[in-house]
């Protein structure tokens, strides 16, 4: 395979979608009978399977999480506070939450903001968690 080839293959696996890498990977494996995460096998160039590793390392990453309230503690009423003004939820709303742990507090959240609600809920004594 000359050098145009593979910058030109790279060039196609790094323009591909989680989606479609995940794909690829799954195809590769059938077709070389792989099941090892990195693999050079059968005409397949080194650089194709560092393209495999890297569409699941890809497909494997998470990019939305559930926040959810494990327990409250013994500071009940400022885990209802602090949840209120995270979640503009209304007060029935909060203490429903709060009566029936565990609780998804927000769903499809990055990780930045379920670390920041699992930050401030903790300051409170409430015990979360991320998945």
């Amino acid at each position: 395979m000359s050098e145009d080839k593979v910058q030109q293959l790279i060039a196609t696996i790094e323009s591909l979608t989680v989606t479609e890498l995940a794909a690829l990977v799954k195809e590769l494996k059938e077709k070389f009978g792989v099941t090892a995460p990195t693999f050079v096998a059968g005409g397949v160039t080194h650089q194709a399977a560092a393209g495999a590793s890297v569409a699941e390392t890809k497909a494997e990453e998470k990019t939305e999480f559930t926040v959810t309230l494990v327990s409250v503690g013994d500071k009940k009423i400022q885990v209802l506070k602090e949840l209120r003004a995270l979640t503009q939820l209304g007060l029935k709303e909060a203490k429903d939450i709060i009566e029936k742990t565990p609780s998804v507090i927000k769903e499809n959240v990055t990780r930045e903001e379920a670390e920041r609600l699992k930050a401030k809920l903790e300051e409170v004594g409430a015990k979360v968690e991320i998945k």
